[in-house]
């Protein structure tokens, strides 16, 4: 086994975390490679990535105690390390097979290594401590020591136990320091605002509301995910955050394309706005709700240097997080709810009066976006045409007032910024049901940089939907439905990757 391990990266079994390495000695920029990703791709795929067998506990409604897990960390560069901690109760042998996410012939994932089989054991759930928050303290059955050829991205662990042959995922990203066309930002941090491990600690639950809406409340990054809370019922996603339902359609298309694109974690976009900088492209993609004053600071200087930024996504910058140190003092393994990037909204009272607390002190999102969240916030439409002489559509067919059904949805942004240059290329009113209208209005926006570059707002987490369906998706249903792949949908963002790249 140990030989095995041995081959895999250096993975071996221990009873604690090793040291990690930090990036300080790494190079500024390391040298662009733009066929690393084509070539990644090539390789053989497989669909064993896929869960098969899994169950969610019935009281708790969320969580799959019979194996169950998480990374010490969000992201890793080649070279350092990584550590998985796990739970399994009742106690069982299980294994731990980690693969990467891309295109690889329509199979989605390739495996990448297999650790295990490890003795595995109930693991204690932490008390609730301040702020409700479930910090877990888990000792890691393994580490892992990155190897210098796996290409960045979103890789996935699939635990597996014997006893039962359940199953979950752990998640984590891969980064590195290389010039690329397209950087992927990954919204991790949203995936773990509204993970409710292990039942209502979310980021949305202060112990007297189901759906809270304030500060005084933290998350932390050490636990697993659970299933996830919203829109549809999807447990064969239980310990992957939002990865699958609304970023990884994109990923697949992308990586299908042959694109050059290297992927970061929302933590990334907050620690390290140099690395911003080598990159054409930002990309927002999917549910990135929850940003740090450092996020919007290091995006907004990325734009003023002349990086281009596509936000395809909705809700995107609303909430404003504080990052602080778990309970052994590592850095930005919780975090908490402190204010809105907005203006402050009355109607959003009706449903949250606790938002009132807010100092509402935070820069306006639809500054770097072009437009915001704004009530009603929640809705769908069609992407409606509003510009058709506008580049984005070139070869699209798109005719003024025509319109991708369902497109839009289930958060959107509208009330563009009074931004020298800004166009309202996609707009239209939205609906909490087909015929429906809620009084809201989403507006897709472009506005120039001041290098050349450009920043383009999608205004819908759905926006992915209208690229690929990969091995495993299941398509959202709520106030609209998207219709899947759509030749419009491929050919705008084609035509957006170009102008960046």
């Amino acid at each position: 086994m140990l030989r095995r391990l041995g081959g895999a990266g250096g993975a071996l079994a221990l009873a604690g975390c090793s040291r990690l390495q930090t990036r300080d000695a790494e190079p500024r920029f390391a040298r662009r490679v733009p066929d690393l990703v084509r070539r990644e791709n090539l390789r053989p795929g497989t669909r064993d990535w896929l869960l098969t067998k899994t169950r969610v506990h019935a009281q708790t409604k969320y969580r799959c105690p019979w194996i169950e897990g998480y990374c010490s960390r969000t992201s890793v560069s080649a070279g350092e390390t990584i550590a998985f901690h796990v739970s399994a109760n009742p106690a069982s042998e299980f294994t731990l097979a980690v693969y990467r996410l891309g295109y690889y012939g329509g199979a989605g994932g390739r495996l990448m290594t297999e650790l295990g089989p490890f003795q595995g054991a109930p693991q204690p759930d932490p008390p609730a401590g301040p702020k409700r928050l479930r910090d877990c303290q888990w000792t890691p059955c393994a580490t892992l020591r990155i190897p210098a050829d796996w290409v960045s991205g979103v890789y996935l662990g699939k635990l597996t136990a014997r006893r039962e042959g359940l199953q979950s995922y752990v998640v984590f990203i891969v980064r590195d320091r290389r010039q690329a066309d397209f950087l992927f930002q990954c919204s991790d941090t949203t995936w773990q605002a509204y993970n409710r491990w292990p039942d209502q600690y979310a980021l949305y639950d202060d112990g007297r509301k189901f759906w809270y809406w304030g500060p005084d409340v933290r998350v932390s990054f050490n636990r697993p995910y659970g299933k996830y809370c919203q829109i549809f019922d999807a447990p064969l996603s239980t310990g992957s955050g939002e990865f699958l339902l609304w970023e990884f359609p994109l990923a697949y298309w992308m990586e299908a394309q042959g694109h050059d694109v290297t992927y970061l974690s929302n933590l990334d976009t907050h620690e390290d706005a140099e690395g911003l900088l080598r990159g054409k492209g930002f990309l927002s993609v999917g549910h990135d709700e929850y940003w740090s004053i450092e996020m919007f600071h290091n995006v907004r200087r990325a734009i003023e240097g002349g990086v281009s930024a596509a936000f395809l996504s909705g809700n995107t910058c609303y909430g404003r997080i504080l990052f602080s140190p778990d309970g052994q003092g590592r850095p930005h393994r919780t975090y908490e709810r402190i204010d809105i990037f907005g203006p402050r909204t009355p109607s959003e009272f009706k449903s949250f009066p606790e938002m009132a607390r807010f100092p509402f002190a935070s820069p306006h999102a639809n500054t770097l976006l072009g437009a915001h969240s704004t009530p009603p916030v929640t809705g769908g439409a069609d992407w409606v045409c509003a510009k058709p002489d506008h580049w984005l559509f070139a070869n699209t067919g798109l005719r003024q007032g025509q319109g991708i059904p369902g497109l839009v949805g289930w958060e959107w942004h509208g009330q563009p910024a009074d931004i020298p240059g800004l166009e309202i290329v996609a707009t239209a009113p939205t609906q909490s049901a087909p015929g429906k209208p809620n009084g809201g209005a989403f507006a897709a926006t472009v506005y120039p940089g001041p290098r050349g570059n450009f920043v383009f707002n999608a205004s819908s987490c759905w926006w992915a939907d209208g690229l690929s369906e990969p091995p495993g998706y299941v398509r959202p249903r709520v106030y609209t439905e998207p219709q899947g792949p759509d030749r419009r949908v491929q050919q705008i963002t084609r035509n957006l990757l170009e102008r960046m790249r």
